[in-house]
């Protein structure tokens, strides 16, 4: 399947894996690549080195086209993107801030840049300021969220830019892909689907947790802060809401949760620790290869589309 961001991009099928923190490293953003979609490496707060560690192992597993997210927001941001570049990696997915001062070095060494936006304003600066496309992802995702849902953002942005708009946020199959190329989107980023692959070291509590959860387990903290995140309910989020609606300040709340991802995804804690998970989890049943993943949801798509695969 052709689009705009397959051609941007160098990738056989239109699936972009999400940069997760501590879920995507090299192992899924290689096999995500291998598959025929587009791997992100999640640098989130990583130190700088570990970031270039990461790319240069994916590297040894793949010779396909594969991205860093970079969180705008982590105080490594300058390294980090900096290291992009002097590691040759072609394409940069950034959250959490505006990449702006970044373009100028990125485009000179033909970096292209796809920053994650929750509103059409947003959409609309990040073409002003070079992007090659936008990520519009709806609240439904897992982590950090905006307030507009997936169903209504993405046509939004597709009218407002010129520039390719990737869908995310409550994809997990061939019919959400499906919807969001009826929508108007080019390209579709999955994270929550991505967190059970087989390649990927998410530990297998945190796996069975997504593989095990209903329509209604995920929910909302941090939305008095103005940070809110999308998340599988716990004890820890239980006691996150009761803090936040007996008015606790931010940094009792933030206390509360600190290295809670880690503990979920890399030790197993799904009782304490931060489940971060969109709300199609539910839909979410196998353990698959990325593979099988990325081929199982473009043979359902295609049929819906009615398109033939040449």
């Amino acid at each position: 399947m052709k689009t705009r961001v397959t051609d941007l991009l160098g990738i056989k099928y239109p699936i972009i894996q999400g940069g997760m923190a501590w879920v995507a490293d090299y192992h899924l953003a290689a096999a995500v690549a291998n598959a025929g979609g587009l791997g992100l490496i999640g640098a989130a707060s990583a130190p700088p080195e570990v970031v270039r560690e990461q790319i240069q192992e994916t590297k040894k597993l793949t010779d396909k086209p594969f991205g860093v997210n970079v969180m705008l927001l982590n105080p490594n941001a300058d390294d980090v993107a900096k290291i992009v570049v002097e590691e040759g990696v072609k394409v940069v997915t950034t959250g959490a801030g505006n990449p702006g001062k970044y373009m100028a070095m990125w485009k000179e060494a033909g970096v292209k840049v796809i920053p994650v936006v929750a509103s059409v304003a947003l959409a609309k600066m990040m073409e002003r300021v070079g992007a090659d496309a936008v990520v519009a992802e709806g609240m439904e995702s897992g982590g950090h969220i905006g307030a507009a849902t997936t169903m209504t953002l993405v046509p939004q942005v597709v009218d407002a830019v010129e520039i390719p708009v990737v869908a995310a946020g409550g994809i997990g199959d061939g019919r959400g892909f499906a919807a969001a190329m009826m929508l108007g989107a080019e390209a579709v980023q999955m994270g929550t689907r991505f967190t059970v692959a087989k390649e990927a070291i998410t530990h297998a509590n945190f796996k069975e947790r997504v593989l095990k959860a209903k329509d209604i387990d995920s929910e909302i903290t941090g939305a008095s802060s103005g940070h809110p995140i999308r998340q599988i309910r716990n004890k820890m989020t239980r006691e996150y809401l009761k803090m936040e609606k007996e008015g606790a300040s931010f940094e009792e709340l933030e206390y509360l949760t600190l290295g809670s991802l880690r503990k979920a995804v890399m030790d197993g804690d799904v009782v304490n620790g931060t489940v971060m998970a969109g709300q199609i989890a539910g839909l979410i049943k196998k353990e698959q290869t990325c593979e099988e993943m990325i081929q199982e949801i473009m043979k359902e798509a295609m049929e819906l589309l009615h398109i033939n695969e040449k």
